[in-house]
């Protein structure tokens, strides 16, 4: 029963080790202009495994979950990087209110001035989500 309990397990382990790169936690690159923005990634996984020998009646079986969900994104760009935090809703809801911005800043063209009121929401957003 050992054998089928340990071959359980160890198909159980291997899959996960299959699944799971360090990719998945920082995920692909994505380049746009000369920025690049890496997405961060919280992965959670649990397994349960067991095994039964009732009179050499050996059973044995096992389970694996798992949950992923973006936590951050890192923009990268002219040698500094900035940790933007999109884990908690009202920080996504920030991001995707800044998204167009950011894409005009980024994208190479014609540079478009902030009005004082849109740095000045910009620099806060920035001091909140900013870890490092």
């Amino acid at each position: 029963m050992a054998e089928h309990f340990d071959t359980t397990v160890g198909a159980l382990f291997k899959g996960m080790e299959e699944f799971v790169t360090s990719k998945t936690v920082i995920g692909e690159p994505v380049k746009v202009g000369d920025t690049t923005i890496l997405p961060l990634i919280d992965v959670s996984f649990g397994v349960m495994a067991s095994a039964r020998n009732e009179s050499q009646r050996s059973n044995g079986g096992g389970g694996m979950g798992g949950k992923m969900s973006p936590t951050a994104l890192l923009v990268i760009k002219d040698g500094s990087t900035r940790l933007v935090n999109i884990k908690n809703e009202d920080s996504i809801s920030k991001l995707i209110d800044m998204a167009p911005d950011l894409i005009n800043r980024f994208m190479p063209g014609k540079k478009k001035q902030d009005s004082p009121q849109e740095k000045a929401a910009m620099d806060e957003a920035a001091k909140k989500d900013q870890t490092f």
